[in-house]
């Protein structure tokens, strides 16, 4: 680590550039196929449920790094159980081999001061990607800090295209195999606890899921995702069909029939 690590008590503001070490990690194809049905993958997609043709989605990439939010959190940077995960950015620098390992490294980013709350900004570097995740921790603002930058405008043109995409009713069982275990995505009691009808889907799950949507909307390749962002305005049910919009400069956006999930959204394709 880059220097110890501050006191539960401190501000926010001292995370701000403090490492969380490195961790090697390692997976095999039954992790990678276990990732693509998870998020939506079906079984005619041989390239990704099928050893023998197997190409890895960019985005399991962020079930590989997900220790490093789990460790800000568990350092005291932020009430855990309170924090919600507000954003996700990811760029690939090339293709993750069907199995293999990885060495790769972490740190706290920006922390931005939201006056009620702050936002860690947590990075994973590797050879072949980098992912920022972006942590909405309440009752940590206030400590005098930059709020970071605004939401952005909402596209002024209508949308160059439109698909409707369905979710898995066991969805978010199959994606908490893959390490993600809080228990608001299985178990019925915590999810009523957090004021929702029933367990609700990973917010990267619903991303993973988009860019399936986009990719075979567009007539690209999902392993040939170089990079994908966006802000988590909602939860998901398991079971909810999305509707995934999207324009020709690669802004999406992602709606279920309550209203918009994800919204700020950006990817690119080879």
């Amino acid at each position: 680590m880059s220097r110890t690590l501050p006191s539960a008590q401190a501000p926010a503001g001292e995370w701000r550039g403090v490492g969380l070490g490195e961790r090697g990690v390692s997976w095999n194809e039954r992790d990678a196929i276990l990732y693509a049905l998870a998020v939506g993958a079906g079984a005619t997609d041989l390239d990704l449920v099928f050893e023998e043709r197997l190409r890895v989605l960019p985005t399991f990439a962020l079930t590989l790094a997900q220790w490093a939010p789990d460790l800000l959190g568990s350092a005291g940077a932020f009430e855990v159980g309170r924090a919600l995960h507000g954003g996700q950015r990811l760029r690939s620098y090339g293709e993750l081999p069907a199995a293999g390992e990885l060495r790769m490294s972490a740190r706290v980013g920006e922390v931005w001061d939201k006056g009620s709350a702050a936002v860690f900004d947590v990075v994973v570097e590797s050879d072949l990607f980098e992912a920022t995740w972006s942590l909405f921790a309440p009752g940590r603002g206030g400590f005098g800090g930059d709020r970071g930058p605004g939401r952005a405008p909402a596209p002024a043109t209508d949308s160059a295209w439109r698909t409707r995409w369905p979710t898995a009713a066991n969805q978010a069982a199959l994606y908490r195999l893959l390490g993600d275990r809080h228990r608001i995505h299985i178990d019925p009691d915590a999810a009523r606890a957090i004021g929702r009808p029933r367990p609700i889907l990973h917010g990267l799950a619903t991303l993973a899921t988009a860019t399936l949507a986009a990719a075979d909307t567009i007539g690209a390749h999902p392993a040939g995702l170089t990079a994908v962002a966006g802000r988590f305005a909602d939860v998901v049910l398991p079971g909810d069909e999305l509707t995934v919009e999207g324009w020709d400069d690669g802004r999406f956006l992602v709606r279920t029939e309550r209203g918009t999930v994800m919204d700020e959204g950006r990817f690119s394709f080879e």
